[in-house]
């Protein structure tokens, strides 16, 4: 019997989450300093699509934030009963990023109904100019948080709202012109209602990826059964079970498995070939793998064997499962 696993992390992650915090700070900085400004122009234009920008770079600069938050909580060692350590932390970073995405869509579409129906005054030159240094600003943090690795869930979620900021100005400053030259005043609440149209895209894809991680679902682009029968392939084993593939945070894809080998096979050996083949083929680097001799006639060695069981009834003992 053996039992053993394997690692595969590279040594520049440290190294790469320096620069990505980096991208995040120049990015904080950014959103911050204008937000002030344009809070100010929000009011004296009296623009719910500025307001609700202002409102929106708030939570960018909430959303980097708890970025940066959930980098640092996710850098602590694994310890006590956290034998994963923290790094789920970024996950949950990007589920708070999804949900605050989703409740800023329903406050900007019933403020966007009800002017529409109750149009305000809106000063049209004011709304234009912000907008369009508002698209300048969040070009520049979008840029910056591009360049950081996306991969992370956390990262994109405060990529997200920074790039669905960008595009809220650049309904902003349309609004603006239309109000400015046509004296269309609900040009205006019809932008915070596009605006809350593309939050809510960005808002739900945070949600449904960061979920499928906390439900400890398998990579999107990870078949778990295709993963099995390549395993039961091998010319040693017989059978594979307890097949489970995970993702323990962004781009930290996980498997264990329990895999039944013919008798006289060396299960070290086995045990290594097939890690280094996840590794290879799909790029799993974390990998534990329980492998045990088949004997003809005795259990499985698992009381419940969950999920299905892969093996090639031309070499298993135990038949065509």
């Amino acid at each position: 019997m053996s039992g053993g696993h394997g690692h595969g992390h590279g040594h520049g992650h440290a190294l790469s989450q320096e620069a990505d915090k980096r991208y995040l700070w120049g990015a904080l900085a950014l959103i911050l300093t204008f937000m002030v400004a344009e809070v100010v122009a929000g009011v004296v234009a009296n623009s719910i699509a500025l307001i609700s920008d202002a409102a929106h770079m708030l939570t960018d600069a909430s959303a980097i934030a708890l970025a940066l938050i959930a980098m640092r909580i996710a850098a602590r060692p694994p310890k006590g009963a956290y034998t994963f350590g923290y790094k789920r932390a970024e996950i949950l970073s990007a589920q708070i990023n999804g949900v605050t995405l989703l409740l800023l869509v329903a406050y900007f579409v019933y403020e966007g109904v009800h002017r529409i129906l109750e149009p305000p005054d809106v000063h049209g030159p004011i709304v234009l100019v912000t907008a369009v240094a508002g698209i300048a600003v969040n070009a520049g943090a979008a840029l910056l948080l591009s360049k950081a690795n996306r991969r992370s869930l956390n990262v994109e979620g405060a990529f997200q709202h920074v790039l669905n900021d960008m595009y809220a100005f650049v309904a902003t400053a349309v609004s603006g012109l239309v109000v400015w030259l046509t004296g269309f005043r609900q040009a205006d609440a019809i932008a915070a209602l596009v605006v809350a149209a593309l939050m809510l895209k960005a808002g739900w894809g945070l949600l449904r990826d960061s979920g499928r991680v906390l439900l400890q679902a398998a990579p999107s682009d990870l078949d778990p059964d295709e993963i099995g029968r390549l395993l039961a392939a091998d010319a040693d084993v017989e059978e594979v079970h307890d097949l489970h593939v995970w993702t323990v945070t962004s781009g930290y894809p996980t498997l264990s498995a329990h895999v039944i080998v013919a008798r006289g096979s060396d299960c070290h050996q086995v045990r290594t070939r097939l890690a280094d083949l996840l590794h290879e083929r799909f790029a799993i680097g974390h990998t534990t793998l329980q492998v045990d001799h088949g004997v003809p006639g005795l259990d499985r060695h698992c009381a419940d064997p969950h999920g299905p069981r892969h093996s090639d009834p031309l070499k298993s003992p135990y038949g065509d499962p």
